[in-house]
This record gives C-alpha cells, structure tokens and sequence, in this order.
C-alpha cells in the first residue's frame, strides 16, 4: 500500500503527534511525508517526500495572533500551483492532519482522502466549543481541510469516529515526579514578557521554554531553556505543573502524568478556545489572559489539593489499526482483523 501522510507543521503538535504514529503506519505500506507549514520548532525526524510553505499562523509577542504576517504569508497562485503538482493520484491512502493543500487537491482530481487528528473531531457538533461561537473560526475548523471521511482525536470520545490523544512513548513509559518547579510553554509571548508576569512570582522556580535563546540561562527564579523534545519532556516528567496554551498534545500529556495543569489560549484562535471548553468541562483552568488577577490565581491553582488523570483506552497502535481498517479497502490489502484492544462503541 502506498500512502501519502500529509503533516501541518503550523506549531509543534502535529509534527509530535508524526513521529510517534509513522512506525505504526510504516506496518500497512510505504509512506510518503507532505510537510506543509514554516514556523514549528520541531524537526520531523524521517524523510520528507515533499515540502511547503503551506499556510501559517504566526503569533505577536503577548499572547496572540500576528493577522497581519499571517495574511501576508497567503499566496493564493502558490497554494494552487503546488495543490494541482502534488501526485496524490498515485496513492492507494491519503492521510490529512488538517493540511490544506492536500485537500484542495483532493477536491481537484475527485480522490477520496481522510482528515485524521485533532482538528477532524470538529466535524461533530458533540464537541466542546466556547459559549460564543466565532463563524469564522468554525468554518475554517470544518472546511480548511476537507476530506471523504475523517477520524479525529480529543481528550474524550465525544462521538463514535472520535478516539483518545496518541501520547508519545516517552510520556507513556514515565515515571512522574514531583521536583518542585512549574514547566512553562507559552509559543505566542517573548520571554521579555513571560520573564515580567513570572519573576513576581519569587516563591516558585519555573522552567520556561523559549525560542529565543541558544543555551539554558537562568534569571532569578526563572530558567529559560531552548525548545527541545527531550529537554522538555524531562521538565514535564518532573514538573509540579505546567502552564502552557490550549492545544492538544500538551495538555493530553500534562493530564496523562497527572500534572496540574493551566492552559492559556492563544487569543484570536479559535481551536484553542474550543479546546479550552473541553478542558473546563474537565476541571481545568484556562484564563484567558494573564493580567493584573494572575498571581493570586496562580497560587489557588499550585495549592489546590487533587489532581486531573486522563487515562486514554486505547494504545496508539489500536488507533492507527482502527484507521486503516475503517477507512481502507479491507478486502483488498489484506486487513480481515481489527487490532484486538480496540473495542467499537
């Protein structure tokens, strides 16, 4: 079986959430990477068959969008130039993680594709979005990446095409621990301005990682360390908590080890305010600023007694095999069995 993986490589999750699916697609046939996107910090770490600037968002540096680099980053004749080039003709399985030029050539040449990850679970009405819907951010939600079928993943299985977060290995076989400091991952601040709201703070040490800087540098109370897969998964590992924005994976993972967890969304992103309702509706805080209310907030939060656990039902393996045995040809590729920890509702 031959099948196309497109990657949106906007932010850090899908290219995560890549890597620790690729081995598990790499059993049903040879997989070729679309990475579409320009400003993610993470390097997938597997050849890349084709390459793009795709579409991007871009962040200032207190919290929220750049609209004015993201619009300028649009390139209409680009994006179609390289929809009508990309081969997806000559595949047997088109694999989307919300990745745009892929679906325009989908939609182009009539071939059949499936939009598999986070943002796919959009598609039901049964999951969590803010009280004030944003019509411009739902329709982007369900139709930047259309597709024939899609198979989407959120903190709990909202609808029946719905299934758990893939958590990487590294988290799934930690052993968590308490050392005492707060992991900070906030892409949309400069470190200026994450340095001001947390160096107040002085009764805590935080572990803030950043993309400005080449080397760990301490600050007072502050650590600012460069954005690394492993440097960051050992901060998680041993954190008392973490505040970072309202995506997916992160907070997944924070939940997975039982961490405290605060997600901030990103203002003007819609998805995260989405993502921000679910995790309400989990117990999780999500303030939508930092202000002048923070450090008081901060402390009910580091102090308040218990502890969130999400325990996904399903290993990543039983995922992958639930895709390619719902959304493939059975008959032809040889799939007669469903991997035999996952259980259909």
């Amino acid at each position: 079986m031959k099948i196309l993986y497109a990657v949106q490589a906007t932010g850090n999750g899908h290219i995560s959430r890549a890597m620790e699916i690729l081995p598990f697609l790499q059993r049903y046939g040879t997989v070729d990477i679309f990475l579409s996107g320009a400003n993610s910090t993470l390097t997938l770490n597997a050849p890349v068959k084709f390459r793009s600037k795709g579409l991007c968002l871009f962040y200032n540096n207190e919290g929220g969008l750049n609209y004015r680099k993201t619009a300028g980053h649009f390139a209409p004749l680009r994006i179609l130039r390289e929809a009508r080039d990309l081969p997806v003709e000559k595949y047997d399985l088109v694999l989307n993680d919300f990745e745009s030029i892929t679906a325009i050539a989908c939609a182009l040449k009539k071939i059949p594709s499936v939009n598999f990850g986070h943002q796919a679970s959009f598609q039901s009405d049964k999951t969590p979005r803010p009280k004030k819907k944003d019509a411009i951010g739902e329709w982007i939600l369900t139709h930047y990446a259309r597709a024939s079928q899609y198979v989407g993943l959120h903190f709990e299985s909202y609808d029946d095409f719905i299934l758990p977060p893939v958590i990487k290995k590294e988290i799934l076989r930690a052993e968590p621990v308490d050392k005492g400091h707060i992991t900070v991952y906030l892409s949309s601040f400069s470190d200026q301005e994450m340095i001001g709201k947390f160096a107040p703070l002085k009764d805590h040490h935080f572990e803030i990682f950043s993309k400005e800087v080449n080397q760990p540098t301490q600050i007072g109370n502050i650590r600012l360390i460069p954005v690394n897969k492993e440097a960051f998964n050992k901060s998680l590992i041993k954190c008392k908590g973490i505040i970072t924005g309202a995506g997916f994976e992160t907070p997944a993972e924070a939940l997975y080890l039982g961490k405290k967890l605060m997600a901030i969304p990103i203002a003007g992103q819609y998805e995260q305010y989405c993502n921000a309702a679910a995790l309400n509706k989990l117990g999780v805080i999500c303030p939508r600023a930092i202000d002048h209310s923070f450090p008081s907030l901060f402390e009910s939060w580091i102090n308040k007694p218990g502890r969130l656990h999400l325990v996904p039902d399903h290993s990543t393996e039983a995922i992958i095999s639930f895709l390619m045995h719902n959304c493939t040809d059975r008959k032809k590729y040889g799939l007669d069995y469903l991997y035999p920890e996952f259980v259909i509702n």
